[in-house]
């Protein structure tokens, strides 16, 4: 009986997976309804790297992410929320017309080199955000990146956890073909009041698509 105790406790491990069952992990609501009945544990995990893999970058990803980035700036406790190397400037009056707290936004930039040097632009973006993930000093670390390489993922994958901080990483819809070490990945496409969501890796989600209307948030 002490040893099926101990294994109980043991397989609650939120880094363990059992195939369709998953530990219990902490989770935060996503703010659409229809997306938390397919996350596991119905929400946006609380630590952790994921993927969200879009046809172009601004093509709804952020606004994905807005009820999120509400609750953990706004939270009593709540530590920094870092975006490395955004593709747009954060447009600080529609991010405070949604909830988020400014005074918890860092933005990391990271200048455009010659295209010769493209590979050492992506090193220095991966190093801060894998820095930032490992830090135990933010609630969430955003990054955009293109290429980055297996190996590389991994590391972020074992920072997100180290500093117990949600990493999420934007990249663009073809690393589907690609393996991945996050632990959880979605792509999602433009739709005619939103954005179409399609879990890719989920371990205890539903996988499959779900369209979504950004407009409408808490639903």
């Amino acid at each position: 009986m002490a040893f099926n105790s101990e294994l109980a406790r043991l397989l609650e491990h939120p880094a363990i997976w059992r195939g369709t069952r998953v530990a219990r992990a902490e989770v935060l609501p996503s703010g659409f309804g229809a997306l938390d009945e397919r996350l596991p544990g119905g929400g946006w995990p609380r630590s952790g790297l994921i993927e969200i893999l879009v046809s172009r970058f601004g093509v709804g990803e952020l606004t994905l992410l807005l009820p999120l980035l509400a609750t953990l700036t706004c939270s009593p406790l709540a530590r920094s929320c870092v975006w490395v190397a955004p593709p747009f400037e954060p447009f600080a009056p529609a991010l405070d017309a949604h909830g988020v707290a400014l005074d918890r936004i860092l933005v990391v930039r990271v200048l455009t080199a010659h295209k010769r040097l493209r590979r050492g632009r992506l090193d220095a973006i991966l190093w801060a955000f894998e820095q930032s993930l490992g830090s135990g000093a933010c609630d969430i670390v955003m990054a955009w990146a293109k290429r980055p390489r297996p190996k590389e993922i991994r590391r972020l994958q074992l920072a997100a956890e180290r500093g117990r901080t949600l990493g999420v990483l934007f990249r663009p819809v073809q690393a589907a073909r690609e393996s991945s070490h996050a632990t959880l990945r979605m792509a999602i496409q433009p739709a005619a009041y939103g954005v179409q969501v399609t879990l890719l890796k989920s371990k205890g989600g539903v996988r499959g698509s779900v369209e979504l209307d950004l407009l409408a948030a808490g639903s």
